[in-house]
């Protein structure tokens, strides 16, 4: 059955158009025509009323929401209580995140994922895998006690989900680059991050096949006058991408302003490093360093350390407009096209272009969602 959606503007990832049509068909866009020749291409119009249609935003750190996370529960009906919760927030593709564990862990996360993968929940694409190898001296909230090194078992798990992308963070000083070199020839990404590395080990690693870095200044060895470490490795190399958190508390909004400046455009993109309160009641969570609580916008331990963040994929968008480090369609571009360049999937995902997956979203004009569209599925929310 073909759908087509009428009577918007349409960003595309690249330009504004109006008086067009989104023609979508088998969870595809089939095409993109004039709106007077959408009534005869297709069984049903969706009319949108002018609102602005958009590509589906893509999040690669999404730890938890509707008061799940994934690491207390690696299941498939936990993802689609996560995923759910973040639709609602513009999120149409995303990464599930197990930030550090035990091997056990792993393997069920990773279970989860395929299983989800294969059930078609809609929106799980892939799995981030934040750990555990990592290293201790950044280790943030996460439980420093099972950091480990990465050996061939380890390397295995890593690259186990035959379905589906797989992210991996990292601390290059701590993994051997053959290592790097063997994740990347089987496909998996590899991101530094909770990394203590100077700028010369993070140089090493990116010619093995490190193509990124998590949470870009946070957690990471940051730039001195002499040493310039994770940071300054990072916003140097005019090849990897970064993710950063905009909501405003992680990172100040000059530095990310510099990173935008510093960097090509395309690559820095927005995660959400998302906790279980986005999309709940419920705004406390435990985690292996204690309980955590949103207070005043950030997810916070008893002792006052950042743990992840509260926001969704729309509300890091709207910061960075706010405060004037992007225009609105570079925001948008930051959220869906930037983060499927980073994922190697921006041939499939991130524009609205005939063959590209149908994951787009209606917004009004202070950017609020209305609807989502996943593999052509339509979800309202006004």
């Amino acid at each position: 059955m073909r759908k087509a959606f009428i009577n918007c503007r349409l960003f595309d990832g690249e330009r504004e158009h109006s008086g067009r049509a989104v023609i979508i068909e088998d969870g595809q866009v089939a095409d993109v025509v004039a709106d007077d020749r959408a009534a005869s291409l297709a069984d049903e119009s969706i009319d949108l009323d002018g609102l602005r249609l958009v590509p589906g935003f893509i999040d690669l750190q999404v730890n938890g929401g509707g008061g799940v996370l994934f690491n207390d529960a690696p299941t498939v009906d936990a993802l689609r209580t996560i995923i759910a919760a973040h639709r609602a927030f513009g999120t149409t593709a995303c990464l599930p995140t197990l930030i550090t564990g035990d091997n056990v862990m792993m393997e069920a996360a990773i279970d989860a994922v395929r299983e989800a993968i294969e059930q078609g929940v809609p929106g799980i694409i892939g799995i981030h895998l934040e750990g555990p190898h990592l290293n201790p001296e950044r280790s943030g909230v996460h439980d420093a006690s099972q950091m480990r090194g990465l050996d061939g078992q380890a390397l295995e798990l890593l690259c186990s989900l035959e379905e589906g992308h797989t992210l991996v963070t990292l601390a290059p000083e701590r993994v051997i680059g053959e290592s790097i070199r063997q994740l990347a020839e089987r496909g998996v990404r590899v991101f530094a991050g909770h990394s203590a590395a100077t700028y010369d080990e993070v140089g090493a690693a990116i010619g093995c096949g490190l193509v990124g870095f998590t949470h870009l200044f946070n957690a990471m060895s940051q730039l001195t006058s002499r040493e310039p470490g994770v940071v300054g490795a990072a916003l140097d190399d005019p090849e990897t991408f970064a993710g950063v958190i905009a909501d405003g508390h992680h990172v100040h909004p000059a530095s990310l302003g510099i990173a935008l400046r510093a960097k090509p455009r395309g690559k820095v993109f927005l995660v959400t490093d998302a906790m279980p309160t986005v999309g709940a009641a419920d705004k406390t969570f435990n985690l292996s360093s204690g309980s955590v609580t949103e207070l005043g916008g950030r997810c916070v331990t008893e002792d006052g350390t950042l743990a992840g963040s509260c926001i969704g994929m729309i509300d890091a968008v709207k910061y960075v407009v706010s405060s004037g480090l992007a225009d609105r369609e570079e925001a948008i571009r930051m959220a869906s096209a930037y983060p499927a360049a980073a994922l190697g999937v921006d041939d499939r995902y991130g524009y609205v272009k005939a063959g590209y997956r149908a994951n787009l979203l209606a917004l009004d004009d202070d950017l609020n969602v209305v609807c989502s569209v996943i593999d052509g599925e339509l979800e309202r929310f006004d």
